[in-house]
């Protein structure tokens, strides 16, 4: 009839009651807390990039790094005019290039990678200091990756700085008529790989240090003789031959000689697969040893 009202069943009721309970609750339920992401990948950019916004939003630091390899260029560099009393094709001779300031430009990006490479342990000091390390400790953060964040940050620095002293050098006059885009990628990967293994080093002796003068003494001690017996500052052939042999079994020769022959077309004193080889094994032993130090001296 049209005026009857419908008839509910019992089983349609209580599927209603039922439905609705089900949707009160899910209502009223807490959200899930969002997934926390702690793949090696993620802790090591975020370290990485907190060391590196330390550096690049304080422009005085920049502009204090890049004093020493202007001043090294502009008067150094200049003031050894051998093409004033050598001629010029014994200068080719002895520094595989046109001049002597080429030669030493090649040098100064490799001095300015190792100073930067050196203070990367001073990082490591100083979170520990001011109670940065025990909170990324307490993390589920890898020892391992905390070492390596402070070994990428500061190749990261010292590739860029690098680049910015290679602009200087062509500025003031370096040769550049053997660059090319593969030779500046070539030079520049060498230069890397030698940066990180430098920092590797340099973290490695900071992860037990607390005191600041400790390790600048450990920088004073190893960086200027690591930067002396090199193919830097001259050419090994007018070295000693005792000295010769020191600088054989230094690492940082064969990248600087690596980077001489990409940039410069300079003869070279090993080949490029001697020089990529040796500064590659350098970095991958170097990195190595100190993610396993990093397990049994990096502690809160």
């Amino acid at each position: 009839m049209d005026g009857s009202k419908p008839v509910e069943d019992k089983f349609t009721r209580t599927t209603t009651v039922q439905e609705t309970a089900v949707t009160s609750d899910a209502a009223i339920a807490p959200r899930g807390l969002p997934k926390l992401d702690t793949s090696p990948l993620h802790g090591l950019w975020a370290l990485t990039l907190r060391d590196l916004r330390k550096w690049y939003t304080n422009p005085y630091q920049l502009l204090i790094s890049l004093i020493q390899p202007i001043v090294w260029l502009g008067i150094f560099g200049k003031a050894l005019n051998f093409s004033s009393f050598i001629p010029s094709a014994e200068v080719q001779s002895i520094f595989g290039t046109s001049s002597y300031f080429s030669f030493l430009s090649v040098g100064m990006l490799a001095s300015i990678i190792l100073f930067t490479a050196a203070f990367s342990g001073m990082s490591v000091v100083f979170d520990r200091r001011f109670g940065f390390l025990n909170k990324a400790l307490s993390t589920p953060v890898s020892r391992g990756v905390i070492v390596t964040s402070k070994v990428l940050q500061s190749g990261i620095r010292s590739l860029i700085q690098s680049v910015m002293v290679l602009a200087i050098a062509v500025v003031l006059g370096m040769d550049v008529s053997h660059f090319s885009a593969l030779g500046i990628v070539g030079a520049f990967t060498l230069l890397f790989l030698m940066g990180f293994a430098l920092s590797s080093l340099f973290v490695t002796l900071a992860l037990k240090s607390s005191n600041w003068q400790t390790q600048m003494a450990i920088i004073n001690l190893l960086n200027l003789p690591l930067l002396f017996a090199s193919n830097a500052l001259f050419p090994v052939k007018i070295m000693p031959t005792w000295l010769q042999y020191v600088v054989k079994f230094n690492p940082i020769s064969y990248a600087i000689d690596g980077a001489r022959q990409l940039l410069l077309g300079s003869p070279g004193t090993n080949s490029l697969l001697v020089d990529f080889g040796v500064i590659t094994a350098f970095a991958v032993v170097l990195t190595g040893v100190g993610i396993v130090m990093s397990w049994k001296l990096l502690s809160k």
